[in-house]
């Protein structure tokens, strides 16, 4: 009678659903970044005050460099709600949370005060 080893096939798959699931949680993590920091730059561009046409600047801008930071520190809590282990990440990944919510931020606030002026 022959025996396969059933351990290493086992493993492998094993394996494999692991990393799926890695996978999927750096997704939704990217995709929390990204609408966060669409909806912070809405928020900045509605709460800042209307642009002046002539420079295009808001009166209370320095709002919207609130939203951002706001939005970049409550992603911890939709995490929590979202049941994504938030421990295991490190600076790196925190750094990349805050860029990919800073790139969404500012493309959809400048493209909105861009598109208020015309």
């Amino acid at each position: 009678m022959q025996t396969t080893p059933k351990a290493p096939k086992e493993k492998g798959a094993d394996e494999k659903a692991q990393k799926q699931a890695a996978h999927v949680q750096r997704i939704k993590r990217t995709l929390v970044a990204c609408f966060m920091g669409i909806a912070m730059g809405l928020l900045s561009f509605y709460v800042s005050g209307p642009a002046d046409p002539a420079t295009g600047l808001q009166p209370n801008a320095i709002i919207g460099v609130l939203f951002l930071m706001a939005g970049v520190v409550f992603q911890k809590h939709i995490f929590m709600m979202m049941r994504i282990d938030y421990t295991e990440l490190g600076g790196k990944d925190w750094f990349y949370q805050a860029f990919m919510t800073f790139a969404f931020w500012f493309i959809s606030w400048s493209t909105m005060l861009t598109t208020a002026l015309m």
